[in-house]
């Protein structure tokens, strides 16, 4: 139980005996004592002065010597300015935690609850590689599944591959067009790139096709319907709509390669699924729930076929559902997979991450879904996240101005090859250790900067700031764990678990931020929010730092302070690990 939990409960019981009333937790707020302050937390008595007719001062006293009296385990001292009961904890409490967690591995983890939870995110489509705002969505949902596990439940990570439509048969013509018969083999190309470059030439020829009938008097729009590479494609579409077999076997032969592609990229940034699912399977599915919803008449049809639902009541619009001639579009697919996802797992919550751009499409979906009284559709839930953008500004794949994630996560691990090489600390590596821990701190140095931003708001990836040592980064958590593991390895932990009574200020410091790890997940899992966890670690990193700058661990004063900081040192290191793990981030052993 947290210690915010125990001095609620302390107060409730003693609030009730003292004044002879009935409280609970909502009558009154904890929060942390201000820096400025003695005291460890803090209760606000403003809210319990119309209720028991007394002063701040008058309820603080009579508050705090109750909870003196009734709980000498955990209440040392108390002190009240201006309505704010300041409480002391005990130095007992914090080395009895000390000693109970510092060799727990599984500190901080809850157990299991019995819920299932689907995490759904990449989504990428197969004209392309995976770019940098790929990373971030990646990162963020292997992040949040991780941090769920960490709370209990039961999860499952998926995701939907993108790999049918005009945009892909935009690669599969131009492909035919120019290609020669080249393959990723004869060009020594990883297949994602390969694939890529022939969306980008497809655009190319398109403009200059566009441009050719524009300058022989056809209007833009037209010149843009008719250019003869346009119509090629969407004859293509048709043709693998009807499964005509060249066209198929051309689409497989092209979404192979890029799926060998991907997978590389999914290996090196450590991201994986549990299930995936394919549009190709899906895209037909949620036509049976739409005949539902007319017999139901939460949807309407129009004159010309098409089928809709109108949600101007809701301040949205109307939408359409199905297409005049019958064919289905992103919300109807979308409705059915969800309840494929449903029916197979019988989740108790879908979570899609994905972009803000899509905000609208989600509140539709999930309405859709209420309306029709499906049984999931309260579960369905948007972690909409904030476009990411370099300091240059920003990326259109069309034009091939897009950063790959292949050559982002190259720069990082060059950059962090840059950096430590500087700090002139590895001589004694080996040739693959060097290579393992560039790659280790080039990529928690990505993924920390990708993960510490809160996921609503937009960010700038400034690849040469992540990967500070000493700034607000994942190298320099790593940094920190290294730096411990490298005591730990000259001071191993004492046989004798004798330690003193008294506390350090930085040695409490250390311990009152090692105390809310386990809130700290649970808040992360909550808010679903990997940057509550990353802001959390770095100052844990920053605080144990600070101690260590200032107290000796080796030369400490006696047997019981060494036996002490070697505890600090064990539980920092365990936390900061787990911690990081769940960001998708390594430890180094020693950097």
């Amino acid at each position: 139980m947290s210690i915010v939990k125990q001095i609620q409960e302390a107060t409730v019981k003693t609030l009730s005996s003292t004044f002879n009333e009935a409280f609970s937790e909502k009558d009154f707020q904890i929060n942390q004592t201000k820096p400025e302050f003695e005291g460890d937390y803090t209760i606000v008595l403003f809210s319990l002065v119309k209720l028991l007719k007394k002063s701040p001062e008058e309820i603080g006293n009579e508050l705090g010597n109750a909870l003196l009296k009734d709980f000498p385990h955990l209440f040392s001292a108390f002190n009240i300015i201006k309505g704010f009961l300041n409480l002391n904890i005990t130095n007992s409490f914090w080395i009895a935690l000390l000693q109970k967690n510092h060799n727990d591995i599984c500190y901080g983890k809850h157990a299991m609850n019995g819920k299932k939870v689907m995490v759904e995110y990449s989504s990428p489509n197969t004209n392309k590689p995976l770019h940098l705002g790929h990373l971030r969505n990646n990162f963020l949902g292997w992040s949040v599944a991780e941090i769920l596990k960490a709370n209990g439940y039961d999860v499952l990570k998926s995701c939907i591959v993108n790999d049918r439509g005009i945009h892909i048969c935009k690669s599969m013509i131009a492909w035919q067009l120019f290609a020669n018969g080249a393959t990723p083999l004869t060009t020594q190309k990883k297949g994602d790139h390969f694939v890529g470059d022939y969306y980008v030439l497809f655009n190319d020829e398109y403009k200059k096709q566009v441009a050719a009938l524009k300058a022989d008097g056809m209007t833009e729009g037209d010149a843009e319907k008719n250019a003869p590479i346009m119509l090629q494609t969407q004859q293509m579409l048709h043709d693998w709509e009807a499964g005509k077999p060249e066209v198929i076997e051309l689409w497989k032969k092209m979404n192979n390669w890029v799926y060998e592609g991907f997978d590389v990229t999914y290996k090196t940034i450590g991201s994986n699924f549990d299930k995936t699912y394919y549009e190709s399977e899906t895209y037909l599915l949620g036509k049976d729930i739409i005949q539902e919803g007319l017999d139901k008449k939460v949807f309407y049809r129009k004159d010309d076929g098409s089928v809709w639902i109108d949600l101007t009541a809701e301040g949205l619009d109307e939408k359409l559902v199905l297409r005049k001639d019958g064919t289905s579009v992103y919300m109807t697919q979308d409705i059915g997979l969800a309840k494929q996802k449903y029916d197979q797992y019988k989740i108790d919550q879908s979570i899609y991450v994905i972009g803000d751009e899509q905000n609208y499409h989600m509140k539709v979906l999930k309405l859709i879904a209420q309306k029709l009284g499906l049984p999931y559709a309260d579960d369905i839930y948007h972690l909409s996240y904030g476009m990411v953008e370099l300091p240059t500004g920003k990326m259109k794949s069309r034009e091939g101005t897009v950063v790959d994630a292949d050559d982002i996560v190259a720069e990082m691990i060059a950059t962090a090859q840059h950096h430590t090489e500087a700090l002139g600390k590895v001589k004694d590596f080996t040739t693959d250790e060097l290579t393992a821990l560039y790659k280790t701190i080039g990529l928690g140095a990505m993924k920390f900067y990708l993960l510490r931003v809160d996921p609503k708001k937009k960010m700038i990836f400034n690849p040469e700031e992540s990967i500070d040592f000493h700034g607000f980064t994942g190298p320099f958590i790593q940094y920190t764990y290294a730096r411990i593991k490298s005591i730990l390895r000259k001071e191993p932990l004492l046989k004798n678990d004798a330690t003193p009574n008294n506390l350090l200020p930085l040695e409490k410091e250390v311990l009152f931020i090692l105390e809310q790890f386990p809130t700290i997940i649970a808040d992360a899992a909550k808010e679903l929010n990997p940057s509550v966890l990353a802001n959390y670690l770095f100052l844990l990193a920053k605080t144990f730092n600070s101690f260590y700058t200032e107290h000796s661990i080796a030369n400490a004063e006696n047997m019981e302070k060494k036996s002490l900081r070697l505890q600090l040192a064990v539980m920092t290191a365990n936390v900061l690990s787990n911690g990081i793990q769940m960001l998708g981030i390594n430890m180094p052993e020693r950097m």
